[in-house]
């Protein structure tokens, strides 16, 4: 059975892998991009969406990504639905494949992205976007003035906290150990915060509201003893996951399974570029997103130029 070939394929399609599309259908090379089983990424899931260039009035995030796909296309951009189940990166034309084909591909743009870990509560994902959050830069806005709970002992949610602490009426962290993990500097800050309180040995069993976020049912694992915080919003503060299971064992993961570049979207794959929040532990914003996917596609394009592949 004959395999399709393109010169690009980008795996994943959220505001990094529908950039690079753009990049691409724009230079010609005609990519497919998988969209895997949730097209747009994380954005899908998000409301409001105030922070994006171009949208003064702000857009809903799965708006958003409509347009980006449509732009895509619109540049010849072949777009499937498919998950990819395995790759062959040890040699070229590299081998993906999806749905019980082999697409075969020049190069190949990863934008898988990263998903949040969350606490497993069906009332959780049931108020995401409607007070249950797991970006504090995204939409701490929403909360000012407003009581929220936060969920986490890391660096990260200590950054959040001291983020919300700047909008919000009052941040109450909980922790389900007594003490932190985060870098003695960043615990230092968030402890000194009038704003920010704490809750030691405590997690969260239910998130309250039919709604909206009205509050959080929580039990202190020490003591076994349940109590309701009143609160407008839920930001989930635990980490987040690369989505690279399929990669493992075909190109280089730092220790905590992020894609590793060099030179910008490099990979230790010659002709596997990354982009968007596989690589980006830090930031995690649509627009950063979106640029790394764009110097994904340039760095294809010139290094298709540079075999001698991106005319044929």
């Amino acid at each position: 059975m004959s395999s399709e070939k393109y010169k690009v394929i980008i795996i994943g399609s959220g505001p990094a892998g529908y950039t690079a599309a753009i990049y691409a259908g724009r230079a010609t090379l005609s990519p497919l991009v998988f969209a895997g089983p949730e097209p747009g990424g994380q954005l899908t899931t998000t409301t409001d969406v105030e922070n994006y260039p171009g949208f003064p009035d702000g857009v809903q995030g799965p708006d958003l990504m409509v347009k980006f796909k449509a732009q895509a296309e619109r540049f010849d951009s072949v777009v499937l639905s498919e998950e990819v189940d395995s790759v062959d990166f040890s040699k070229r034309p590299f081998v993906v494949k999806a749905g019980g084909k082999d697409y075969l591909g020049d190069s190949v743009v990863i934008a898988t992205g990263a998903s949040a870990q969350w606490l497993g509560l069906e009332s959780e994902q049931r108020l995401r976007g409607r007070g249950v959050s797991s970006c504090a830069t995204c939409d701490g806005f929403f909360f000012k003035e407003k009581d929220v709970v936060l969920v986490g002992g890391g660096d990260v949610a200590m950054e959040d906290a001291l983020f919300l602490a700047r909008v919000a009426k009052s941040v109450t962290v909980l922790h389900r150990r007594d003490a932190l993990r985060a870098s003695k500097i960043m615990q230092e800050r968030a402890l000194a915060n009038k704003k920010i309180f704490f809750m030691w040995n405590t997690e969260v069993v239910d998130v309250l509201g039919s709604e909206a976020v009205s509050g959080v049912l929580v039990v202190n694992n020490k003591t076994g003893e349940k109590k309701e915080i009143s609160c407008q919003g839920l930001f989930v503060a635990i980490g987040h996951k690369p989505n690279t299971g399929v990669f493992v064992g075909q190109i280089d993961l730092d220790e905590k399974g992020y894609i590793a570049t060099q030179q910008q979207t490099r990979t230790s794959v010659d002709g596997v570029f990354a982009c968007g929040d596989v690589v980006d532990a830090r930031y995690r914003q649509a627009v950063t997103a979106a640029g790394s996917g764009c110097a994904a596609a340039i760095d294809a394009e010139r290094w298709l130029e540079e075999k001698g592949d991106a005319g044929k």
